[in-house]
This record gives structure tokens, sequence and C-alpha cells, in this order.
């Protein structure tokens, strides 16, 4: 186990990245700790998934920004270099070969900031994992 010297928290991972202190309560909150460049790219973000997802509710989970309408649809985040869109394993599958410029992972997304985001494809990814219920 690992114990981050800043927060004290404990994970398997050596150097985890995580959210050191008080997770955020909002995505208001959540967006304005992250650093100034990546603001606006998050904000893309957000404002694709409102229009994508406009009766899903917006809440922190996984100290993440997340959409949830019963249960999680999909969550992003904001690291160093890239980021984070989770949609869950099922929806990385499903959309393969749209993906393939792109760093996956099971159930994760890796969008580099030096690139373009694909809000249209974030779009879609959001209303698939909605329309078939393979929420994360």
């Amino acid at each position: 186990m690992w114990k981050c010297p800043e927060c004290g928290r404990e994970f398997k991972n050596t150097n985890q990245d995580h959210f050191c202190g008080e997770p955020p309560k909002t995505i208001d909150a959540y967006i304005a700790a992250q650093p100034e460049e990546v603001q606006p790219l998050l904000n893309q973000v957000r404002d694709t998934l409102r229009a994508v997802l406009p009766f899903a509710e917006e809440r922190i989970s996984w100290s993440m920004p997340t959409y949830w309408h019963k249960q999680n649809i999909i969550h992003f985040a904001g690291f160093k270099k890239h980021m984070g869109i989770y949609p869950g394993d099922k929806a990385v599958v499903h959309f393969a070969e749209k993906l393939t410029e792109y760093k996956t992972s099971k159930g994760a997304i890796q969008l580099p900031y030096s690139k373009p985001l694909p809000l249209e494809l974030i779009a879609e990814i959001a209303k698939w994992c909605y329309e078939t219920g393979n929420h994360h």
C-alpha cells in the first residue's frame, strides 16, 4: 500500500493519481479546482453531456463529475495531460473502432489535451450508455 504524503489516503498503486483533500461537492467546484487552461475543455464536455442527457442529474460520484439517471451513466475527470471519460467497459468495446487514436482501458478513455476533443463522439457514447442501459 502507498500512502499519499499530502492527504494521507492509502492506495494499492504507488503515486496513485487522486484528488487530495475534500472532494468537491458540485461540478462547478470540481471544474473551478482544475488548472485554468483545462477548465474550458471540461466545460465543453459538460455542455455536451448536458445537451445529450438533459434529464440526467449532475452530481459528483467517485470524486468526478457524473451524469446520473437512476444510476451513473457517464463520468469525466481532468488529469495533468488528458481528460478521462468513463462510460464503462461495454461502451469502450462497442466504440472500439472509433477510439483507435485514444488510449483506452477497461471502462476508460483518455483524451489528450494536445488533440481537439471529440465532442460528437462523447455525445454518441453518452447517449448509447443511457439508451442501452450500459451505465458505468
